[in-house]
């Protein structure tokens, strides 16, 4: 027995260490794709004119200038920006939850079988029934996975 003692504490400080440079090493990753995203600053496409006339003032959504003369069409200076592809987010934290992980629709139990938690969240389907959910929702907390919308 004292050799089983003398051994458990190893093993559990090992398993510890494992566990810390695992936590580490996901800090790290985090905080490489919000040095991304956070070095760009979001702009907000409003469409042409949008100051001007009342009638946009509701409705700021994107509309393409596209006018012989039109200003922003021109990319006058002082004039605001127009969509283009510098704009878009890097390829390798695009469509990722802000958290970094990888977001999934669950629609059933058997969608968590081939997940990661370190990898993946969890958003479940909302034509789920609420016994099935219920149920998803204890699998997903017994395997350590985030629900968005749980």
């Amino acid at each position: 027995m004292s050799s089983a003692e003398s051994q458990s504490p190893v093993e559990n400080l090992e398993d510890i260490m494992r566990r810390r440079n695992e936590i580490i090493s996901e800090l790290r990753r985090l905080r490489k794709i919000q040095e991304k995203v956070g070095s760009k600053k979001r702009i907000e496409f409003l469409r042409t004119l949008w100051w001007k006339f009342p009638k946009f003032e509701n409705n700021l959504k994107w509309v393409k200038p596209k006018g012989k003369d039109n200003k922003m069409r021109l990319r006058i200076k002082g004039y605001p920006p127009i969509v283009e592809v510098g704009y878009r987010t890097p390829s390798s934290i695009r469509g990722l939850h802000p958290s970094g992980l990888e977001p999934v629709v669950i629609a059933n139990p058997k969608d968590l079988e081939g997940l990661d938690p370190k990898r993946h969240i969890i958003y479940i389907a909302s034509t789920l029934g609420s016994r099935k959910r219920s149920e998803v929702l204890k699998i997903a907390a017994e395997r350590g996975f985030k629900v968005a919308n749980g």
